[in-house]
């Protein structure tokens, strides 16, 4: 099992949206994966549920999450097991940690997405366990047990979905943020990718990637150093590597470029290998060959962009090569995906070569 997770400092790069087809398509050659949506905007959730059954889900954890200890007690053991035994957001599973109190008494299912692929959805009050980790960081340091067990739940549930269904992947959505929270997820996953766009903006935020990257090493190694053996075990075994970039969702510019991309877009994407030799250390991509860390994950076989097609594939809760197959596809829609179905089933044999990518790469950790 391997935990990954796709993460880039700068919002909007079609991060989710990848994460969903990446899952898709491993799920479809027989890997079993586990999406885990840890972006408070819940893109990732919405792609793969539908919106009326999260909200009910949310509004069943509302008391949760308001108080958890105290909505534990006002439910009886009949009311409590009923609720444990359906699907439950990330933040309602790492809520008991927050408040300090003892583990579910058992893990509620994964929601079952389609053959092979689960999610454990997303919820917007995630930030609250953000707040918690900020609060407790510095009691890391001196081994404090509840300080040790808020920076490393978020592994420690993906290891228990693991030992119960035995995942190949569990891929981890996040947010642009470098703050506490990514801290955390990033520092204690086994890779992570960044899917970019060849602009300005993702050339910065490769570097403030790098840098945080620096930092969160280093104060990892600290703790690490410091605390006693048995908490080591909470940790994974090495700090987080770096597993490549991906150019994503681009316009394509046919014959512009090797890359048919704009000139001047061409021209970013190609600083990206430098940037990340000069700003992420060796160790963390020292397991990568010279041409898997210059060039992007998958080639251009994702490279280009889908135009409208991610939102239909939000829409109905499918990858994109699917949609033209649904039984279920609005009137409105039809004529449209049908018009084009070669378009929206050609994205597979890309999305398989992407994903061959992924897989050797993720194969570099062993």
């Amino acid at each position: 099992m391997r935990v990954v997770s796709l993460f880039n400092n700068k919002g909007g790069v079609g991060k989710s949206t990848l994460a969903f087809h990446l899952s898709n398509i491993l799920a479809e050659r027989g890997h079993k994966v586990l999406m885990i949506d840890l972006d408070p905007q819940c893109n990732l959730t919405i792609c793969g549920m539908n919106e009326e059954l999260l909200h009910e889900i949310w509004r069943e954890e509302d008391l949760f999450i308001d108080d958890f200890e105290t909505a534990k007690q006002n439910k009886s053991q009949e009311e409590l097991s009923d609720i444990l035994s359906r699907t439950r957001t990330i933040h309602f599973l790492l809520k008991p940690t927050e408040d300090g109190q003892g583990d579910l008494s058992n893990l509620p299912p994964a929601y079952s997405v389609r053959t092979n692929l689960d999610l454990i959805p997303g919820r917007l009050t995630v930030y609250q366990y953000e707040n918690k980790i900020s609060e407790r960081w510095s009691g890391a340091y001196s081994g404090d047990p509840l300080s040790i067990r808020t920076i490393t739940k978020i592994r420690e549930l993906a290891e228990n979905y693991y030992s119960i269904n035995n995942y190949d992947f569990i891929i981890i959505d996040t947010s642009p943020s470098l703050g506490a929270l990514n801290k955390v997820i990033i520092s204690m996953v086994d890779g992570f990718l960044i899917p970019a766009l060849p602009d300005m903006f993702s050339s910065y935020g490769i570097r403030n990637i790098g840098n945080a990257l620096n930092n969160w090493k280093k104060e990892f190694n600290t703790i690490y150093g410091l605390i006693s053996e048995d908490k080591r075990l909470r940790f994974p075994e090495n700090f987080v590597r770096f597993l490549g970039y991906t150019i994503y969702n681009a316009k394509k510019y046919s014959g512009n470029s090797p890359w048919d991309l704009a000139l001047a877009h061409y021209n970013y994407a190609q600083e990206i290998p430098a940037i990340i030799e000069q700003c992420i250390d060796i160790d963390v991509r020292g397991h990568l060959s010279e041409e898997q860390a210059r060039n992007p994950m998958g080639g251009t076989a994702v490279m280009h962009s889908h135009n409208t097609l991610p939102n239909m594939a939000q829409k109905y809760k499918l990858p994109i090569w699917a949609i033209p197959s649904c039984p279920n596809l609005d009137i409105e829609d039809k004529g449209t995906i049908m018009g084009n179905r070669k378009i929206y089933e050609a994205t597979r044999e890309k999305y398989i070569e992407f994903s061959d990518s992924f897989i050797e790469r993720v194969n570099t950790l062993n």
